[in-house]
């Protein structure tokens, strides 16, 4: 029940379309059963057992009066126009309610194909915005296989399964409705037989749809592991064939599409069940009337005559198409479910990173940044241990440690891409947490260790987050991060593009776009990690150069593996096990010839 509420809570925003489709349905409900309910002047005439009234009496709102009225118009059209001219204007009018009924359906159905698309657009939106704004922790548990499945296979199977189930539920109980009203007052006897039968025919389907969700959820977990052993694959496929561990995947891929397929099958079948079990039970239900209405008709009761059993069966048979429709619907609903199980954990996941309501703007910075007493732990081991630095404005600083010290993450909570646990990172006396997050990032410009690009333009690549830059801009960006001969050489030069994830690019090249990019944002506080690993030593040195020249008048924080890049700095700060262990300029920290920062100097001097 949880689930449906969320599912209206989805269709909410169109509740006028809705309500359309449900007027729409109705409306076709009572044209069909004019048309139906015609079979009765129709046999009446053709076995002559039209009664002759010679007037309806006064207008009542009653079974009786209708029944009356309709014999008389009838008999008064049989003695104008004769047996033939009766027929064919029971004729016309069946045409006239078939075509009215037919576009009533169209009406109701192009109404849900209105909330079909739109409904699964916003869901789409919803997803790809919650990604952008969970933290980045989230992702380190987090499966991009199993992400992209939610994406784009959950969200599909609710269009398929769910939301094209919602046409016949607006439609069918409608048609049900109005039909087994009209069974009421033709044979109330026989319509509660009927009703007795149909709760045992609900009972045995239901027994099979309550385990078909559950199978559907472990199908798309499935699909979510088989879709993250491509993504990995794709993206290690150098690694792979360098270890020659082809039969090692194929293997790893081979048991989890095994197992995927055998689940796959278990819900498939249940679903196909639906449809063969409710005709067979729904013929049982039918051959049991139409046994209980001969008898009525056969002992002569005057409210089943024959020609009245066979509308009244006609009816009913018609009841039975919606009825395993809703039958059907419920266990495509079931088979729904279970991705909107899963949509929703990706929608209700925590947004640890959030910005505080009349938050703080900020254009620009003045003073200094300082880590107060911050501590930052991953699932309960602590990955920061009581930080204290201060980092004066156009200073720059060295973070530079063993791996796994804590240096990529203590520049992580400046930008607020994760929040400290313990103790507070301010800029200019602000805790970063009272900004607006946006200003704050605007103030900060990040070259990763491993650099990221977008499968587009090297223009738009360099320019990424910049509102209308300049091309003489981007041009001097690139030229300062020496990219912008390699650029030229290219078939279109700036409008060339660089592929999925760069992958057109050396390793070398594709870190220089991305310190092109923190180049022409020009911020006052550059984040850089480890920028210029990936650079052979020609580049390096020339790019190492410009960035000292883009570092003045700026503060700069450096995470340096490589110590040789890092000593000019105005100050290095020594990460061990999460704890700052030295700081100190670079002649300081080499003073200390057991301190160490002198001793992973020497290693790498080796």
């Amino acid at each position: 029940m949880n689930k449906i509420k969320l599912l209206l809570k989805y269709i909410a925003p169109y509740k006028w379309q809705a309500l359309y489709s449900i007027i729409f349905n109705i409306l076709s409900a009572v044209f069909a059963l004019i048309s139906y309910t015609l079979a009765i002047p129709f046999l009446k005439i053709m076995f002559d057992r039209v009664d002759v009234i010679q007037h309806p009496g006064d207008f009542q709102m009653t079974v009786d009066y209708l029944n009356s009225a309709s014999k008389y118009f009838l008999s008064l059209f049989i003695d104008r126009h004769g047996q033939a001219g009766a027929l064919l204007i029971v004729s016309a009018v069946f045409v006239i309610a078939s075509l009215f009924k037919n576009g009533f359906i169209f009406l109701a159905n192009n109404s849900m194909a209105y909330i079909r698309s739109y409904t699964v657009r916003d869901l789409r939106r919803k997803m790809y915005d919650k990604v952008l704004k969970l933290p980045l922790s989230y992702f380190t548990d987090a499966r991009k296989g199993d992400l992209m499945t939610r994406i784009s296979n959950d969200v599909q199977e609710i269009e398929v399964s769910v939301m094209s189930s919602l046409t016949m539920l607006f439609r069918d109980p409608m048609y049900v409705l109005i039909f087994v009203i009209y069974l009421f007052v033709s044979s109330w006897r026989l319509t509660i037989y009927a009703l007795l039968l149909l709760p045992v025919s609900g009972w045995l389907i239901g027994r099979v749809s309550r385990t078909l969700r559950s199978s559907s959820f472990v199908q798309q977990q499935q699909l979510g592991k088989l879709l993250s052993v491509v993504e990995e694959t794709l993206t290690g496929l150098r690694i792979v064939k360098g270890f020659n561990a082809e039969k090692k995947m194929q293997g790893l891929f081979k048991d989890i599409n095994e197992k995927y397929s055998k689940i796959f099958r278990r819900v498939i079948r249940k679903y196909y069940l639906a449809s063969p079990l409710s005709e067979f039970l729904s013929i049982i239900v039918v051959m049991t009337l139409m046994y209980l209405g001969g008898l009525q008709a056969l002992k002569g009761d005057t409210n089943m005559t024959p020609d009245t059993l066979i509308a009244y069966l006609i009816v009913f048979s018609q009841i039975i198409p919606p009825a395993k429709n809703i039958t059907t619907a419920w266990f495509s609903i079931q088979k729904g479910m279970a991705s909107i199980d899963r949509v929703d954990q990706v929608l209700e996941a925590e947004e640890k990173i959030t910005q505080k309501e009349n938050a703080l703007r900020v254009k620009e910075f003045r003073h200094e940044i300082e880590f107060r007493g911050v501590w930052y732990a991953y699932n309960n081991e602590p990955v920061l241990k009581d930080i204290n630095l201060k980092i004066s404005k156009g200073q720059t600083v060295a973070i530079v440690g063993k791996s796994g010290a804590g240096k990529s993450t203590l520049a992580d909570l400046l930008p607020r891409f994760m929040d400290a646990g313990k103790g507070s990172v301010f800029i200019d006396g602000v805790d970063v947490r009272d900004m607006n997050i946006t200003d704050l990032r605007n103030l900060m410009g990040i070259v990763s260790q491993h650099p990221i690009l977008f499968n587009t333009t090297f223009n738009e690549n360099i320019a990424f987050g910049v509102n209308d830059p300049l091309q003489k801009d981007i041009e001097t960006a690139a030229r300062i991060a020496n990219a912008h001969d390699f650029i030229k050489e290219t078939d279109q030069g700036y409008e060339n593009n660089v592929g999925e994830s760069g992958n057109k690019l050396s390793g070398g090249q594709k870190q220089r776009i991305s310190i092109a990019r923190a180049i022409l944002r020009n911020p006052p506080i550059l984040i850089l990690d480890e920028a210029t690993s990936a650079l052979d030593t020609e580049s390096e040195r020339l790019v190492q150069d410009a960035i000292l020249k883009l570092m003045e008048n700026r503060t700069s924080i450096v995470i340096a593996h490589r110590l040789s890049t890092i000593q000019y700095a105005d100050l290095i700060v020594v990460l061990d096990d999460g704890m700052i262990v030295e700081r100190g300029t670079h002649a300081e920290l080499m003073d200390k010839t057991d301190g160490f920062y002198a001793k992973l100097r020497r290693y790498q001097a080796i």
